[in-house]
């Protein structure tokens, strides 16, 4: 009537990285924000994002403060600093403002980006480029007298 699999707990694992946070228009959050999923912002953050997923920004759409994660969209606006192990892509809309440390950055002709930038990534060499030219050894030359 009673087996011992009966006592044991039931154990329930939920999968983050697939749910999507989402911060609806009209809220605001003052405050520090972490998860491990990606998120959707229509409203207004004052404070540090930091997430290991993808942020996606709309129209509607503030923070102001440290987002720190892998790739961002950017429809609304941006105001602190910017810190992305992926691409940085910014629509028409996106108002950008502060510093900002990428990897890959997209920009569509519109947006607003007043930001220093730095962009960290493997350097790439390119296949056609043609060799340096070494340097020229000086030649000695004598004056000859007449």
């Amino acid at each position: 009537m009673f087996s011992s699999d009966n006592k044991k707990p039931k154990q329930t694992t939920m999968e983050t990285s697939t749910q999507q946070n989402i911060i609806a228009q009209g809220t605001k959050i003052v405050g520090d924000i972490a998860s491990q999923g990606p998120f959707r912002i229509d409203g207004t953050v004052e404070g540090n994002v930091k997430t290991s997923g993808k942020v996606v920004v709309g129209k509607s759409g503030f923070i102001k403060g440290t987002l720190q994660g892998e790739n961002a969209d950017f429809e609304g606006k941006f105001s602190g600093k910017l810190i992305l192990s992926g691409t940085l892509s910014l629509k028409s809309t996106a108002h950008i403002e502060g510093e900002v440390h990428i990897s890959k950055l997209a920009v569509e002709p519109g947006a607003t980006f007043n930001a220093t930038c730095s962009m960290k990534g493997s350097v790439k060499s390119l296949t056609n480029e043609p060799a340096k030219p070494q340097a020229a050894k000086p030649v000695q030359q004598t004056a000859q007298r007449p």
